[in-house]
């Protein structure tokens, strides 16, 4: 069986989000506040129109010498990035992350980002996956759970 990003991966939740107008220097301050890697960038009707990463600034901003005091996030913003929708499988999460060589995914749903999914949300889902596969083939080999 399929398992679903949200609720087996991640779970919904109030996702912080910055507006295009907002500098850049806000948003990282945002960030380490909330110890996060990843920004949503949103409309005035809440839904999502962009994306900004720590790879973002550092690339952008940082690595551009620009001053984050006075950059504005529509600046350095990934616009319409790719999403999931909250039914989409962990599998097909990972492939497109590693495809497109991306770290973090929202998740929307009707517009509005619900979730936002890490590369390191998911090796800990794939990991959590794995270890179950062993434990269960360990009980079939050694018959702990069959009656062998």
């Amino acid at each position: 069986m399929q398992k679903k990003i949200v609720p087996n991966v991640v779970q919904r939740t109030q996702v912080s989000k910055v507006v295009v107008g907002d500098t850049a220097y806000e948003t990282a301050k945002l960030m380490a506040k909330n110890h996060i890697a990843a920004m949503v960038v949103s409309d005035e009707q809440g839904d999502i129109i962009g994306i900004v990463t720590e790879r973002d600034m550092t690339q952008r901003v940082i690595a551009a010498g620009l001053d984050s005091k006075f950059t504005l996030v529509k600046d350095i913003m990934t616009a319409n990035p790719d999403t999931l929708s909250p039914n989409d499988s962990a599998g097909d999460a990972l492939e497109l992350m590693q495809t497109r060589n991306y770290r973090h995914l929202p998740v929307v749903e009707n517009g509005q980002c619900v979730a936002v999914v890490s590369i390191r949300d998911l090796y800990a889902w794939v990991k959590k996956a794995l270890e179950k596969d062993i434990r269960e083939t360990e009980a079939f080999v050694f018959g702990d759970r069959y009656g062998a």
